[in-house]
């Protein structure tokens, strides 16, 4: 990255339901990242908004008596609150409901109808006889044409996590009502995405940001690349310009992206620039969510550019987030409401902050549970960073008096100095995780400096020996205060009122680490962080625990009901039917997760005769490990499938969420034929 002017992004985040635990893996190091970089003197705007088209917002409007822009605007209000008190600060943080994206978004795709990149399609599209009406997007539900999950009209949400086109999804019905589909021609427009192969080949090898991001985009456009239909059939959106498309909306993955640019001009608008500075002569990085690489790696930059547009510089995609050891699942209870259960409960945004930067690396899997949240707050800001600083600053008061009137020594602006170059390295490779552990290990650093020199000892034989130390701690503190700002801002306030300050920590340059520390007086000193006890730790565990069993409940009692009522299958079978499946008993012998995938496991199967890969997305409820040596029955007549550009030879069998495997219940050797 240069130090051009930059503009920064946040995926949008959807206004259907309330902020948790996952939007922040996005959004805090986003906000991190601009809050760093802007102190190191980086021309930086910081945009965001909320996503407010497509059919789940309708779905809700309709179910609550509203209108989708009253829905919109509720959990628009909710988010902003959220990022507030987390202490997200954007610059702009619009909605795509708004006019002037509405204004973009039109001028976009006019564009790119006069360069001939979009046309018309005719295609077979679920309707449902009931409702008498077109069922795009969450709408209608089925079955994944591709893995052979439960799927929702534009994604397979419960499987491999695929992107699916209108008409694809298999079996469909009607969400609302239950009812079976019928299959109607409806006229639709496309975007020809896959005229942009070369130019992303091209391109993506330089994209910037997270090697998980580029890495994926290059493996699609290389085996999937296919044009993208960008109209849907309803009322909510912004209306499609394209000729004869009256009763078309635009997609809502064409409009939520360029809410970037719109919001960019809301914010320029305001300020008095230009939005042309950042979006066409600066550089653009985007902070999203692993799920949503595709539409910002593949579909935003071909849309891009087939319009006149630069392409994003950086894209940083974090990786998931679950809950000890369990997926993330609103619906199962796995979820952490980030007001209800975080906010609510009087817990510091600082800590949460801290925790989600300091977990793991930015493109890993983070694991979230209430014990080790209690053990990174108490051991690493309790008991290193908090207690370096109180010990140093209390000491001065205690021992001394007043600040000791003597410059620090050269080895521990030394020691800063190094700690600042590492951390802006780790920044701006956007390593988050590096950049705050370099700040911890310059507490660290303090923290053995003053028990080794032993202050409250030497004072007695050598008084100014014992000032030099504590002054040099001073120095070491106030560098800590500096760098620490961005990740915990309201903590980092506090230690710099502590150490005599009077005006704003985030006003100071990072550079001000290597300015002496000149006050002479401190202000009042006090812990700067509190302990997570285990009476707190164990309450929020118990409302985490209570909210799995209800939802686990719930869902067995809809499960049982949807058991009695739900009808067998219409089409009869006969025997011969049944006999063309050549089911197998397999050893696995191997397993390992697919590179750059969450769901999918590489499966190496013994079934007798030869081993199979099989490629299966299980990897949410089994690991690698509980695979090898398993037993599982197989059909091995299948016609090869590829997944993410690993060929399967074979399918497994798996019934509920999660997964349960059809295993045989006694030794039967590999490649026995199940009758």
């Amino acid at each position: 990255m240069t130090n051009k002017p930059t503009v920064v992004t946040c995926g949008l985040p959807y206004t259907n339901g309330l902020c948790h635990l996952g939007h922040l893996r996005t959004y805090i190091p986003g906000d991190f990242y601009v809050r760093y970089l802007r102190r190191l003197g980086d021309d930086i705007v910081f945009i965001c908004g909320s996503d407010n088209h497509g059919t789940p917002i309708v779905v809700t409007a309709e179910a609550e008596h509203t209108t989708p822009r009253a829905v919109s605007e509720y959990y628009h209000a909710h988010f902003d609150e959220v990022f507030k008190e987390m202490g997200i600060c954007f610059d702009r943080f619009g909605m795509t409901d708004d006019p002037t994206n509405h204004h973009r978004t039109t001028s976009i795709i006019k564009t790119l109808i006069e360069k001939g990149y979009v046309y018309e399609k005719t295609i077979q599209q679920s309707y449902c006889p009931s409702c008498q009406r077109f069922l795009p997007d969450r709408y209608v539900e089925g079955t994944c044409p591709y893995c052979g999950k439960h799927a929702r009209g534009d994604e397979c949400d419960q499987g491999c996590g695929r992107h699916l086109e209108p008409g694809e999804v298999l079996d469909p019905v009607c969400a609302t009502c239950g009812t079976k589909a019928e299959l109607r021609e409806q006229k639709h427009y496309y975007f020809k995405l896959s005229e942009f192969r070369d130019y992303l080949l091209e391109y993506l090898p330089t994209l910037g940001g997270t090697i998980n991001a580029r890495n994926y985009a290059i493996g699609w456009v290389e085996n999937e690349l296919k044009d993208w239909c960008i109209t849907r059939m309803m009322d909510w959106g912004v209306a499609f310009p394209g000729k004869d498309a009256e009763g078309l909306v635009t997609y809502v993955w064409v409009d939520a992206p360029i809410g970037y640019i719109a919001f960019t001009e809301e914010w320029a608008k305001a300020a008095g620039t230009s939005w042309q500075k950042y979006w066409c002569d600066g550089d653009r990085v985007h902070f999203i969510g692993s799920d949503i690489i595709y539409h910002h790696c593949v579909f935003w930059p071909a849309m891009l550019h087939g319009a006149g547009y630069q392409p994003p510089s950086a894209v940083v995609a974090s990786g998931m987030v679950t809950i000890d050891g369990q997926k993330f699942s609103k619906s199962r209870g796995y979820v952490v409401w980030t007001k209800e259960d975080y906010l609510d409960k009087g817990l510091p945004a600082d800590y949460l902050r801290y925790y989600l930067l300091s977990y793991t690396s930015h493109t890993r899997e983070l694991d979230f549970s209430w014990k080790e949240f209690q053990a990174r707050i108490n051991n690493e800001l309790v008991n290193t960073f908090g207690n370096f600083a109180n010990r140093s600053m209390t000491l001065v008061w205690t021992k001394l008096g007043e600040v000791p009137d003597v410059p620090a020594q050269q080895e521990i602006f030394d020691e800063i100095s190094k700690t600042l170059c590492s951390v802006e390295e780790a920044v701006r490779s956007f390593e988050f995780k590096a950049a705050v552990d370099g700040i911890l290990l310059l507490a660290g650093y303090g923290n053995s400096y003053i028990s080794n020199a032993a202050p409250w000892k030497l004072i007695k034989e050598d008084p100014a020996a014992a000032s030099q130390v504590l002054k040099n701690c001073l120095q070491i503190v106030k560098a800590c205060a500096l760098l620490i700002q961005p990740v915990m801002p309201e903590s980092a306030q506090k230690l710099w009122k502590m150490l005599g300050y009077t005006d704003k920590v985030e006003d100071h340059p990072i550079g001000d680490a290597l300015v002496p520390f000149e006050n002479k007086t401190l202000g009042e000193v006090k812990p700067l962080f509190a302990r997570i006890e285990d009476k707190q730790r164990e309450e929020l565990e118990a409302t985490l625990a209570k909210r799995a069993v209800e939802a686990q409940n719930k869902a067995a009692g809809k499960n049982t009901m949807e058991a009695e009522i739900d009808p067998f299958l219409e089409d009869i079978v006969t025997i011969d039917d049944v006999t063309k499946l050549d089911l197998r008993v397999g050893l696995v012998v191997k397993a390992e997760k697919v590179p750059k995938t969450e769901k999918l496991l590489r499966l190496q199967v013994d079934v007798g005769k030869e081993v199979r890969q099989i490629i299966s997305s299980i990897a949410l409820d089994y690991t690698p490990e509980e695979m090898v040596g398993k037993k599982i029955v197989v059909i091995v007549n299948l016609k090869p499938a590829k997944f993410r550009g690993e060929e399967s030879n074979g399918m497994l069998f798996a019934a509920g969420e999660p997964a349960s495997l059809l295993i045989p219940l006694r030794d039967v050797a590999p490649g026995t034929r199940v009758h």
